[in-house]
C-alpha cells in the first residue's frame, strides 16, 4: 500500500514543474559522530517494491536522509508478452548533504557506463571519510530536473559513514563556491564544473530556486518515518512558511555555506546569550551551520553544559566526548532565530544510545576548539532540523539572468507541550505543561548569560582579578625593595667618591716643590727676602735649604758606628783594630788574618774555640769503613 501510494506521488509529481521527493530516516545501530566517528556495523537493507523510490534501513540511532539520482540516462529494459519496454532507470541511492556541494557515486562495477571520463583524478575529503575517484561528466536527473552535463566524481576507492548505511554516494545541496569539482575545473580552465543545484536552477529558469526538508521523526524507537524533500515546491501541509522571517545567510552575499546568525540558547527558564570568533559578525551572534549531512549538533563546550549540566545523573564522558544522562530526563530548549524561537523535540535532546541500552546520551556535542575554523561557531544537524520545515533558497534569477542573494526561512513543527507528552510516553515520567519561551531581545533578555567558546577563558580571567590586590602588593613590595638598594647603593658611591677627593686634596698638600720635614703645627709666616725655598713655621722655627756655597753638603748620608768585633786568644780578650772585620772562614790552619789576639785582661775579646786535639795528630784521626 505504502509502495503504490509513493508511485502515485512520483507519477503526479512528474508532470508538474515541481517534484517532491518522499525519503526515510534511517537509523544506525552505533553512535556514529562526524568529526571524530569510529568503525559502525553495516545495517540490514530491507526488501522495498520496485515502484517505491524509497529505502529502507534498520534503524536504531543515527539518522540519515537518502534520495535517488540517474547518472548516465540509460534504463533496464525487460520483455513481456506485450514487448520491450523500460521498468526503470539505473538509480543511484545517495545522501542528500546540505553542508556540502559535490556529487559522487561509488558504482557497485567502476567505472560507470555512458559517463565522460576525464584524466583529472582527486580526493574529496569529509568530516568523516573520503572518496577518490575521477572527475566525469555525464547527464544527471535528479527530483525530475535533467542537467545535460553535470560533473560528478566517479569513485572506486572511498571511506565514507553513508556508504554503511547502504548508500552509493553523497549529493551536495550546498553553494557552487562550495564545489571542490568546481574548484579544480577551474584551475585547468573549464566552466562546467558547477553544482547539481547550480546547474538546475541555471538550465530550468522557470524553476523557483529553492529547496524544502521535512525531516519528521519516530515516536517509538524501531519505526521508520517518511521525510519529504521538494525543489521549488512547498508541502501544502506547510505553507505557513510562506509567510515566515527570512534568515540571510552569512555572509550576505556569496556565501559558501548555509549559514544563519544563531541569537540565543534557551533551556527551562534560562536564556544563555551566544558569542561569535568568526569575524565581522555582529556582536551577541553566533554562526550556526544547517547541514543535514550530521545527525547531532555541535557547539561550545559552555553550551553543552548549559543544556545537559543540571539534570540528576547526568555527566560528561572523556571517553566518548559526549553528555551521558538518564533516559527520563526530559529537556525542554529552543534556539532563537531572527527573533523567532524554535522549541527542540525533548526526544532529539536526549537520545537512546541503543534501541536496547537503558542510557542515553545528549545530541548536543561539546567542542573545545573552534567548530568551523572560524567560519562558523556551531554546526546544527538533524537532531534540531526535524523539528523545523526548513526552506532554502538561493535566490531568483532576474531578467538579467543574475541570481539574487540567498535566505533561508524556518518552520516550527514542535508544541513544547505536546512534545512533553509524546516524550512521557516512550520514557515514563510526568508531562510539563505551560511550556513557553521569551524571545531574547539583542544579545540575550536581561540578566542572561553569554556563551562562546572563550567563556572558559573568561572564568579564569575571572579568577585571576581576585588575585590582583595581591599581585599588586607583591609588586609594590618588589618596587620599594629596588628602591632601597638603589638609594643604598648610590650613597655608598658618594661616599666612595668623597674619600677619593679628600685623598687626592691631602696629597696636593704634601707635594710640595721644595723637600722639607713635616712642619709642626703653626700658620706659616712669609719667607724672608733671598731665602730661597725657606719655610717659616711660626714660634721661631725656621727651616731653610743648604746653601751649596757654604761648603757643606746638602745631604749627608748615614754611617752606621762599628761593631766592636773581636777576637779570643786563650781566656784573654782584645779588641781589634779599628776598620777591621771579622770574616768566617773554614780553612785547615788558624783564624783569619783579620782577628788579632790582644793581651788577656782586654776589654773587648772575639771568641776563639779551642783546637781539637784529634787535629794536632792527623796520623790519628778515625777514619769511616765503607
Amino acid at each position: 500500500m505504502k509502495s503504490s501510494c509513493l508511485s502515485v506521488l512520483f507519477a503526479c509529481a512528474l508532470c508538474s514543474e515541481a517534484l517532491r521527493i518522499p525519503f526515510e530516516q534511517s537509523r544506525k545501530k552505533l553512535l556514529q559522530r562526524r568529526s571524530f566517528g569510529k568503525a559502525v556495523s553495516k545495517p540490514v537493507i530491507n526488501a522495498v517494491d520496485s515502484d517505491s523510490d524509497d529505502v529502507d534501513l534498520s534503524t536504531v540511532n543515527d539518522l540519515i536522509y537518502m534520495a535517488n539520482v540517474t547518472v548516465g540516462g540509460s534504463g533496464v529494459y525487460i520483455r513481456s508478452w506485450k514487448g520491450p519496454r523500460l521498468t526503470s532507470f539505473k538509480e543511484h541511492v545517495v545522501q542528500l548533504d546540505t553542508g556540502s556541494s559535490d556529487l559522487w557515486i561509488k558504482p557497485s562495477s567502476f567505472p560507470l557506463s555512458n559517463v565522460s571520463h576525464t584524466n583529472t583524478q582527486y580526493n574529496l575529503t569529509y568530516g568523516i571519510g573520503w572518496a577518490y575517484g575521477n572527475i566525469t561528466t555525464a547527464e544527471v536527473e535528479f527530483a525530475g530536473i535533467k542537467v545535460p552535463k553535470q560533473a560528478f566524481l566517479d569513485v572506486n576507492t572511498a571511506t565514507n559513514p553513508a556508504l554503511s548505511y547502504g548508500a552509493e554516494g553523497i549529493l551536495g545541496l550546498g553553494f557552487t563556491s562550495l564545489s571542490t569539482i568546481d574548484s579544480v575545473v577551474n584551475g585547468t580552465g573549464g566552466d562546467w564544473g558547477r553544482s547539481v543545484l547550480y546547474n538546475a536552477f541555471l538550465d530550468n529558469p522557470t524553476e523557483k530556486n529553492y529547496i524544502t526538508f521535512a525531516l519528521q521523526r519516530s515516536t517509538e524507537p524501531d519505526d521508520n518515518v517518511d521525510g519529504a524533500f521538494t525543489i521549488g515546491e512547498i508541502d501544502k501541509t506547510y505553507s505557513n512558511i510562506s509567510s515566515a522571517t527570512a534568515l540571510s545567510t552569512w555572509p550576505v552575499v556569496a556565501p559558501e555555506r548555509w549559514n544563519v546568525l544563531l541569537q540565543a540558547l534557551m533551556v527551562g527558564s534560562e536564556t544563555y546569550g551566544v558569542s561569535t570568533n568568526v569575524d565581522g559578525v555582529p556582536s551577541g551572534n553566533a554562526v550556526a551551520l544547517l547541514d543535514s549531512g550530521t545527525s547531532y549538533s555541535y557547539c561550545t563546550t559552555d553550551a553543552a553544559k548549559a543544556i545537559y549540566g543540571g539534570v540528576d545523573g547526568a555527566s560528561f564522558d572523556e571517553n566518548q566526548g559526549l553528555w551521558v544522562l538518564p533516559c527520563d530526563a526530559e529537556i525542554d530548549m529552543a534556539l532563537q532565530f531572527g527573533g523567532n524561537v524554535y522549541p527542540l523535540h525533548p526526544l532529539d535532546v536526549n537520545s537512546k544510545a541503543s534501541s536496547t541500552s537503558d542510557s542515553c546520551i545528549g545530541t548536543f556535542v561539546p567542542q573545545s576548539v573552534s567548530i568551523g575554523n572560524g567560519q562558523f561557531d556551531w554546526l546544527i544537524g538533524d537532531n534540531f532540523l526535524r523539528s523545523v520545515y526548513s526552506m532554502y533558497d538561493f535566490g531568483d534569477f532576474d531578467s538579467n539572468n543574475n541570481m539574487g542573494n540567498p535566505y533561508i526561512k524556518l518552520l516550527s513543527l514542535v508544541d513544547p507541550n505536546n512534545a512533553s507528552s509524546e516524550f512521557v510516553a516512550v520514557r515514563g515520567g510526568t508531562a510539563r505543561s505551560n511550556i513557553t519561551y521569551n524571545v531574547a531581545n539583542g544579545s540575550g533578555s536581561p540578566g542572561s548569560t553569554t556563551l562562546s567558546l572563550a567563556d572558559s577563558t573568561a572564568d579564569k580571567l575571572g579568577k585571576l582579578v581576585d588575585y590582583i590586590p595581591a599581585v599588586l602588593g607583591i609588586l609594590g613590595l618588589n618596587a620599594l625593595v629596588l628602591l632601597v638598594v638603589a638609594g643604598v647603593g648610590i650613597a655608598f658611591m658618594c661616599r666612595r667618591r668623597r674619600r677619593k677627593s679628600s685623598k687626592k686634596d691631602r696629597a696636593s698638600l704634601l707635594s710640595l716643590n721644595a723637600r722639607a720635614p713635616t712642619p709642626y703645627p703653626g700658620s706659616p709666616g712669609p719667607s724672608p727676602a733671598g731665602s730661597v725655598g725657606a719655610v717659616d713655621l711660626g714660634d721661631g722655627h725656621r727651616y731653610s735649604r743648604v746653601d751649596p756655597d757654604s761648603g757643606e753638603p746638602e745631604d749627608m748620608p748615614f754611617t752606621p758606628p762599628e761593631p766592636a768585633f773581636c777576637g779570643y786568644d786563650g781566656d784573654s780578650l782584645r779588641p781589634l783594630p779599628p776598620g777591621a772585620r771579622p770574616r768566617s772562614t773554614f780553612a785547615a790552619v788558624g783564624i783569619p788574618r783579620d782577628f788579632r789576639v790582644s793581651a788577656a785582661g782586654s776589654d773587648a775579646t772575639a771568641f776563639v774555640p779551642p783546637s781539637p786535639s784529634f787535629k794536632n795528630d792527623t796520623t790519628d784521626r778515625p777514619k769511616s769503613v765503607a
